[in-house]
């Protein structure tokens, strides 16, 4: 074994960390018969020679030892190297991502060259279909569909294999091979959907059928039973009820395979860092309903129906999973989620933390859309206080919802001694309803130091009294505005800034100030600044004349930032603003995309005519989703004006996928501003043909 290995300049190649003189080392230790230096060898494959999925020199030189040890059976833990080789090799790389201009095509050669090396000695995985461990068995399916140049001939041989193979773990990955293949060969596509609908047949396993309707979702959806979220469901159940775990010797991935796999970018790694497992009766189910609900997509009502299922469950552990999976349908899509909402909401008393902790997590993200929920979170919150993080959650979701049952446990977490910051920005979601919390917020705010924790402290207490439009609290909002420092002070100023806007005619007393600001206070350059004291300054004093020259400065200066900071405070005024309009029709053909919606925005408010910036606001509609917000909230306020662009908001209510989902990422308020958008296309719709 490792014939030749001392004769590569390992030092000459690299890895994550730098020269890869220690290489050898690694590859011996996949090889030692001690577990430990096993699962530190394959550590240090994962961790530098394989780091995040990125393929070096030191990384192709590997791959022939590494297929020398998958293909030894004396090596324990083999399936792990099986892994890992899937890994390495499994890239797919378009044609034009090998363009030699591109800065990023010697990375992008190193995976073309692994998968070639891989995919050379791939009949290695061929002689490991019925090897003796079944973890090797486990990892093979996968590395032939992925790896081997010869698909119908692997997928001949895994259709062989099925009925041979008495491992349920096993046999789920041969079903799911079959279902690689036929996403991936447009020619094989027809026989592999024919094989897996015979997996179908009543006569089969549970779990086995389960997987065959997985793998058709996936690469025949419009083969799917009408009923599939009840057939699944039946299936999962019945799969639960014959203790369909694995058999005696079942497969088992290798110690940490799955979080290794993650690191490089696996599904199979993906999925095993989600949720906290399967439940006893068949710890492959969770991966099975994760794949068939990414399968359905946009089929809303189906995957409704599926999750509606699974959080009727006994089973705890599959609840936890569906709460998740809630998580990922609902930020992406669009659909009636009441039922599936009340259901999370009832998991809220669960003993299981893991459970408890999922549900509040999920509700806390959906805003208004927790409605259902309410109730349920009100025990929740009345019984269990807001001591524990869980509990604090529990009681943000309540008050974002409006709910007044949230304001005594509000009131209560507002006087902890460490002010827990997010609970502040639930204030406003209350509005009125949170009254009695001013004076506990007016207090706190009057003991903020002036410190370096200034902002953490004080921008929640701020923004906690602008949504109650807390005009009592004026003394301690000046306070904090007169004494910010300059320096590394903007934010906590544009926030009392913000709260002073908020109390409109109230806030006259900090005319000076505002004013101070507006001339270019010393230390205080931000443009973000001036155009926030301005709109303060304007909502205290109605004073066109104190506010328009500044901002007309700000809408004629260089930077982008600068002029949309002026145009959105110009909105504001409105008509007292009228004679800004030639400033803002220039703005209207800016190279810039923001910019160009906020001058159109702003233009429609100063002037009360839609004719210029309707067409400007339908292609920043259709070319920048992120503001499509701003401009429907401004096509509301138009009412019939709007009518030429009405196609564009009857098209947004049509689409089953929110406008804001990001492809592996999301933000805390992504649904929150999708269900505002579908709230603003209704009003500007409201009345209309």
């Amino acid at each position: 074994m490792f014939t030749g290995m001392d004769e590569v300049d390992w030092a000459s190649m690299g890895h994550a960390y730098g020269p890869a003189d220690d290489v050898p080392g690694l590859l011996r230790g996949l090889a030692s018969p001690d577990p430990a230096e096993r699962e530190t060898a394959l550590d240090g494959m994962y961790t530098a020679v394989h780091h995040q999925g990125d393929v070096y020199d030191s990384t192709l030189a590997c791959i022939p030892f590494l297929l020398e040890l998958a293909a030894s059976p004396e090596v324990q833990d083999r399936g792990a190297i099986v892994e890992l080789l899937t890994s390495i090799g499994g890239i797919d790389l378009d044609d034009d991502e090998l363009d030699p201009e591109d800065e990023e095509f010697e990375d992008a050669a190193n995976y073309a060259m692994a998968a070639a090396a891989v995919a050379a000695g791939a009949d290695v995985f061929v002689g490991l279909l019925e090897d003796p461990d079944a973890g090797v068995r486990l990892a093979t399916p996968c590395a032939l569909a992925m790896l081997h140049g010869d698909p119908a001939r692997v997928l001949a041989l895994l259709r062989e294999r099925l009925e041979g193979e008495q491992d349920t773990e096993v046999r789920l990955a041969l079903v799911e091979a079959v279902g690689r293949i036929a996403l991936r060969h447009e020619a094989l596509r027809a026989e592999s959907v024919t094989w897996l609908t015979t997996l179908l047949a009543a006569d089969r396993p549970p779990g086995l059928r389960l997987s065959a309707l997985t793998q058709l979702a996936r690469c025949a959806p419009g083969l799917l039973p009408d009923d599939v979220a009840s057939t699944a469901t039946a299936l999962l159940r019945a799969a639960d009820g014959a203790g369909a775990g694995p058999a005696a010797g079942s497969a088992t991935r290798p110690p940490g395979s799955g979080t290794r796999a993650a690191e490089s970018g696996t599904r199979a790694g993906a999925e095993a860092a989600q949720g906290h497992g399967g439940g006893p009766g068949a710890p492959w189910a969770d991966d099975l309903l994760r794949t068939l609900h990414s399968a359905l997509g946009d089929r809303v009502d189906d995957r409704i129906a599926l999750l509606t299922g699974q959080l009727s469950s006994a089973d705890p552990a599959q609840r936890t999973d569906a709460v998740w999976m809630c998580h990922g349908l609902i930020r992406a899509w669009r659909g009636p989620y009441d039922e599936v909402v009340r259901l999370v909401g009832a998991q809220l008393d669960d003993p299981d933390p893991l459970l408890h902790g999922a549900a509040v997590s999920l509700l806390e993200s959906l805003f208004g859309l927790a409605l259902p929920a309410a109730d349920a979170l009100a025990e929740r919150v009345g019984t269990a206080g807001a001591d524990r993080p869980s509990d604090r959650r529990a009681l943000i979701a309540l008050a974002r919802l409006g709910d007044p049952r949230a304001v005594p446990a509000l009131a209560r977490v507002l006087e902890l001694p460490d002010l827990p910051r997010d609970v502040a920005f639930a204030v406003p979601y209350l509005g009125e309803r949170a009254a009695p919390l001013v004076p506990v917020l007016r207090r706190r705010l009057a003991e903020v130091a002036l410190d370096e924790r200034l902002h953490d402290r004080a921008v929640p207490l701020l923004t906690g009294l602008a949504g109650v439009r807390a005009a009592d609290a004026l003394p301690e909002v000046l306070r904090v505005l007169r004494e910010t420092p300059a320096r590394g002070g903007e934010w906590v100023t544009e926030a009392a800034l913000r709260a002073l806007t908020s109390f409109g005619a109230a806030a006259l007393p900090a005319a000076p100030e505002l004013r101070a600001l507006l001339g270019g206070a010393p230390g205080y350059p931000s443009s973000s600044v001036v155009a926030a004291a301005a709109r303060a300054l304007w909502a205290a004093t109605g004073d066109a004349a104190a506010v328009l020259p500044v901002l007309r400065e700000l809408l004629a200066a260089d930077g982008p930032d600068e002029r949309r900071a002026a145009a959105a405070a110009l909105g504001s005024v409105g008509r007292a603003a009228a004679d800004t309009a030639p400033a803002l029709r220039e703005l209207l053909a800016s190279p810039e995309r923001w910019l160009r919606m906020d001058a159109a925005v702003a233009l429609w408010r100063v002037t009360g005519a839609a004719g210029e910036s309707l067409p400007v606001l339908r292609t920043a509609w259709e070319e920048n989703r992120y503001g499509r917000v701003e401009i429907a909230e401004c096509l509301a306020e138009m009412g019939p004006s709007a009518e030429p662009v009405m196609p564009l908001l009857r098209a947004e209510l049509s689409r089953p996928r929110r406008h804001n989902v990001l492809d592996g990422g999301s933000g805390s308020h992504d649904i929150e501003q999708d269900e505002r958008l579908l709230a603003l296309c209704r009003s500007a719709l409201r009345g209309r043909p």
